[in-house]
């Protein structure tokens, strides 16, 4: 029953009540047992009404609650919807995005593909090219083998050479003694030995291949080179390209008729004691109080390597002249090392009983080393052994080999210099002058393209020049302000002289 119901009930009820009011006023007395019995049933009704009533407002009110929760919880799934949307709306735009996104990666995945497969391409054909090459090294390492195999049976028949043209020296020499001998008896002994100097300088001349190296008088070019002193100089073989090494750990290369630069060496560590240039004129080696030697390409200055190996001072440093890669070094640790400027490594290390202070190849196999013991030393460097052993001075400061290499210039602490025929081994002239003083470890004589003449610094700052074919007093050039350390001789001509910071050109 609803209330509606009820209330139609209860308003039905009133009405009825009245009529029978009304009826009972006027039937009360007739009537009064009749309306006893019909007033108790409803009595009952209405109480049992109002109940079921009162049980109806409870349920609507708990019904209202419970629409009033709905509704909340539909406003927040409504938010929530609309949250939904905006975000779905979003995840298809970033979908959108990442489409055009995998389209574009797609086209580049099919260029890179296309790339991959050309630069495959190119990979396969530099591999057949590289195949290629090392068959044609090969094959130039095997006549590289040949030729060195040549080679020294070459140097073999011209050491040979060399020993007979000893044996016939001594022959012309025992000739000439006899001769002598008839000639003082004759009265004309007074000429022998002017007679022999000129007779041994026309032997040496055509020996050596060099034209007449005249004595140069006057500094033609004076170069601000190297702060602290120039204690290397060298000339690049049959050029006039002066290399110069000093205590500001760089290696610079002028032209010896302008005193121009043309190129400076960078990456040293240590002063430059020394300086070599292999036969080839590719590679300039450098040795360093650092311990190490520095190798550059002559032809754009790139380094190439740093040998290491000595553990004291690089004392001096000398190429071969018969192989382009092949190149010694002396150090104060007593070892004298040989190099392969192939890889870059030691290929073999000589020990010595005295510090060696400088070396220089003879020919491919063999060096002389100075020591400063006082001794000159050959060695033979495929075996490690030492071959001939020579008192020259009380202290062997600086060895020099002539071009034609049948000389030895030797250098001490006595202010001496010894000349070495490398035939016989013999002192072929000695060279010494009052005012001439060694610059301690540092000066290096030369000897003239000729092989006639002998220039070496003094600590007195003047140049003394010997002719060796001439017993007489030396010529001595002056210009410089402090000690001179180093001298070389161009094949070309001119002489080269460096003091502590200035290099001279003299002609």
């Amino acid at each position: 029953m609803t209330m509606a119901e009820a209330e139609a009930g209860r308003a039905a009820i009133r009405r009825a009540l009245r009529s029978l009011k009304r009826r009972h006023l006027a039937e009360e007395g007739a009537h009064s047992p009749a309306i006893e019995a019909l007033t108790r049933p409803f009595a009952a009704h209405a109480l049992e009404w109002k109940e079921k009533a009162e049980k109806h407002e409870l349920e609507l009110q708990q019904c209202y609650k419970a629409q009033s929760r709905l509704s909340e919880q539909l406003v927040t799934e409504i938010g929530e919807g609309k949250a939904s949307k905006a975000l779905l709306k979003e995840k298809e735009a970033m979908v959108t995005s990442l489409q055009a996104e995998l389209e574009k990666t797609s086209e580049e995945n099919v260029q890179l593909k296309q790339s991959l497969d050309e630069k495959t391409k190119a990979l396969d054909l530099l591999i057949q090219e590289h195949q290629t090459v090392k068959a044609e090294l090969e094959q130039a390492l095997t006549k590289l083998k040949a030729a060195e195999d040549e080679n020294q049976s070459l140097i073999d028949r011209w050491m040979l050479e060399k020993m007979k043209d000893a044996e016939r020296l001594n022959e012309a020499n025992a000739m000439y003694e006899e001769m002598v001998l008839k000639l003082k008896t004759a009265g004309v002994g007074a000429i022998q030995h002017n007679a022999q100097q000129e007779a041994d300088g026309i032997i040496r001349r055509s020996e050596g291949g060099y034209m007449e190296t005249p004595i140069p008088s006057t500094c033609t070019i004076t170069i601000r080179a190297h702060d602290g002193g120039c204690g290397s100089l060298m000339f690049e073989h049959n050029t006039d390209k002066l290399i110069s090494g000093g205590q500001d750990q760089t290696v610079k290369i002028w032209g010896a008729y302008t005193g121009a630069l043309t190129s400076t060496l960078h990456g040293v560590l240590g002063s430059v004691n020394d300086l070599a240039v292999t036969n080839d004129s590719k590679f300039v080696v450098a040795a360093c109080s650092s311990n190490k030697l520095f190798v550059w390409e002559v032809n754009g200055g790139r380094p190439r390597h740093t040998l290491t190996g000595h553990t004291k001072n690089v004392s001096s440093v000398d190429a071969s002249w018969v192989k382009s890669f092949v190149v010694a070094s002396s150090s104060n640790d007593r070892t004298i090392k040989i190099w392969d400027l192939q890889t870059g490594f030691c290929k073999s290390t000589i020990m010595s009983a005295s510090n060696p202070n400088s070396l220089a190849f003879i020919d491919g196999d063999i060096i002389c080393s100075g020591h400063r013991d006082g001794n000159l030393r050959l060695w033979d460097i495929r075996s490690g052994k030492c071959t001939t052993q020579i008192a020259a001075h009380l202290d062997v400061t600086s060895v020099c080999v002539s071009r034609s290499k049948n000389f030895i210039l030797t250098s001490g602490r006595d202010n001496v210099h010894n000349l070495f025929d490398v035939r016989t081994l013999e002192v072929c002239g000695t060279f010494r002058a009052t005012g001439n003083r060694v610059v301690g470890s540092w000066g290096k004589p030369c000897i003239s393209p000729d092989e006639n003449c002998i220039a070496a610094g003094s600590s007195d700052g003047s140049v003394y020049i010997w002719s060796r074919l001439k017993n007489d007093t030396p010529t001595i050039l002056q210009g410089h302000s402090s000690s001179v350390l180093a001298s070389a001789w161009c094949g070309l001509g001119p002489l080269a002289t460096s003091d502590r910071n200035h290099i001279y050109i003299w002609s």
